[in-house]
């Protein structure tokens, strides 16, 4: 299992943890991978990263597609890439309905759909065979639409990036989790729990790899999940670290009836939790909504506590098939502590 860096998106300030990046890059860490929300984007951060350490990949963790027409993504994809020695690792999410339709101000439509045809087109790109050119239901290159001039062409990147560059998707749903069996080269889950593996995404994989054909397999595909380590010999301190970021995306990152972590937390089997918690968060009670989240559900999705229960509890995620473990980190000491453990 190779060991990842997940930094997330900035809050007010944009404030890069490089004393943990650089140590990660030390220690033989994989990856870095930066996030993007509604303020600061994910590649400015991943550039700067990027001239500063040596080895460890750079991943979007994620490129909204929403915000960026499919060719920008590949454009911006190649650069970083060569600028980088080749250490780039595209990773793609199409967001929620309030992020795609109350930031980017683009309609939601059909998910599944735009983002096949979103990887198809980068991955044209990427590959140089002959210029773009794609008629889809969700883009058309040439545009020959309503205000097209007629003149547009179909064209080549100027610079040659990687056809084989690795390609990932941010999914939750299972069907957004099998097309990134089906389409990607790996998958980047949030509130990943290898103790519902089996029955949370096992299906969905399985049916994404039956859809690729050609042999495709767990082997030739990277589970890159992240997960947040709190070392604290307090394990309820530890563990209430955890609960405003599950509060906050179980019960108001969404609409009710249209939110995935809300969805996710259910299929866990928190269907009664997770409506309390999104019926406090939802009437503007927050506080009680963190209290709301069950300690069960924080052990899942997290790993807290003493260095000895943290060491004990690898052992689930050991047991799924994970490739990648992104970590999120506040010190050091913690990225010492996941080398020594899954990187000795």
């Amino acid at each position: 299992m190779r060991l990842g860096l997940n930094i997330g998106y900035s809050g007010a300030r944009i404030e890069l943890p490089l004393d943990l990046i650089l140590e990660a890059d030390r220690l033989g860490y994989y990856a870095v991978w930066t996030a993007e929300a509604y303020g600061s984007d994910c590649i400015s951060p991943l550039a700067w990263i990027g001239a500063l350490t040596k080895n460890i990949k750079l991943g979007s963790a994620i490129m909204q597609m929403p915000a960026r027409s499919p060719a920008m993504t590949a454009m911006t994809a190649i650069t970083l890439d060569q600028l980088s020695g080749g250490r780039f690792l595209l990773g793609l999410g199409l967001s929620g309905p309030q992020v795609v339709e109350g930031w980017h101000g683009r309609p939601y439509g059909k998910p599944l759909g735009k983002t096949r045809e979103y990887v198809k087109i980068v991955r044209q790109i990427l590959a140089r065979e002959g210029p773009l050119a794609h008629d889809g239901e969700h883009y058309q290159i040439p545009y020959r639409g309503p205000g097209a001039t007629g003149l547009g062409l179909a064209l080549k990147s100027i610079v040659h990036g990687r056809a084989d560059m690795p390609i990932y998707l941010a999914a939750i749903g299972p069907k957004n989790v099998a097309l990134s069996a089906e389409i990607a080269d790996g998958w980047l889950p949030i509130f990943f729990s290898p103790a519902h593996y089996a029955e949370a995404y096992q299906a969905a994989l399985e049916a994404g790899f039956m859809a690729a054909g050609k042999g495709k397999s767990l082997a030739d595909f990277d589970i890159a999940p992240s997960v947040t380590v709190i070392i604290d010999d307090d394990l309820e301190a530890a563990r209430n670290q955890i609960k405003p970021a599950l509060a906050l995306y179980i019960g108001g990152m969404g609409a009710r009836g249209k939110n995935f972590y809300y969805d996710l937390a259910c299929r866990f089997g928190f269907a009664d939790a997770a409506d309390k918690i999104q019926d406090l968060y939802l009437a503007g009670r927050k506080g009680e909504a963190m209290v709301a989240v069950p300690a069960e559900l924080v052990d899942a999705v997290a790993l807290v506590g003493s260095k000895a229960r943290i060491s004990d509890r690898l052992a689930l995620w050991r047991d799924c098939p994970i490739t990648t473990l992104n970590i999120t980190a506040f010190s050091v000491d913690t990225i010492r502590f996941m080398a020594e453990q899954l990187l000795s």
